[in-house]
């Protein structure tokens, strides 16, 4: 008979691991080789910072900056991350806004991209959105097909984001329906190339 316990899985008690030991990029000059899936949204990936403004039906209009941060890894997705902060009338940060994670994943056809696209994005506030959409040359349209939310979060429903590369910026609205508002203007940006 072992001593072993057959609840106690061996790496229960094994030392800690080296850290995670694969490449992530923003920098198509450095790191891992892009996916050939990615091809169509190459221009996409780097670090952007900007402004924009933002509102909704049941909030007054305000000024913030933001920072959208689109990295791989050598597989066929991107991660996309955005950080907001809300901006005063003479351009100080005021306070953190909106915090965004996902992924964004080009449909593939075999191992061939299609022009469609899926998104998948978290929020801190308990929201989690799924998005199918388009990309069409430098133009990437997202719309929510499904949401789901935690029992306390916001009454998030819906949304369109629409995204491009304008004389290289990367440009974008969205447009969000929300505690029973039908889909309406929220935010929209101009954000410049800071690294990549």
């Amino acid at each position: 008979m072992s001593d072993e316990n057959p609840l106690q899985p061996p790496w229960l008690n094994a030392p800690p691991v080296d850290p995670y030991p694969f490449e992530e990029s923003h920098d198509l000059r450095v790191g891992p080789k892009l996916h050939p899936a990615l091809d169509g949204l190459l221009p996409y990936i780097g670090v952007w910072r900007g402004r924009g403004k933002g509102g909704f039906p049941t909030i007054e209009d305000f000024d913030y900056a933001q920072e959208i941060r689109i990295s791989h890894d050598g597989r066929p997705f991107l991660h996309y991350e955005s950080r907001a902060w809300i901006l005063d009338e003479q351009s100080k940060p005021v306070r953190p806004a909106g915090r965004e994670v996902g992924w964004w994943r080009p449909v593939l056809n075999g191992d061939r991209a299609t022009d469609e696209l899926e998104a998948v994005l978290t929020t801190p506030t308990g929201v989690m959105e799924l998005h199918l959409g388009k990309r069409t040359g430098t133009q990437v349209e997202f719309a929510t097909d499904a949401v789901v939310r935690t029992p306390t979060a916001k009454e998030v429903t819906g949304g369109h984001r629409l995204f491009g590369i304008v004389e290289g910026a990367l440009l974008y609205a969205q447009e969000m329906a929300a505690m029973g508002h039908e889909l309406s203007p929220h935010l929209s940006a101009r954000l410049l190339r800071v690294a990549g």
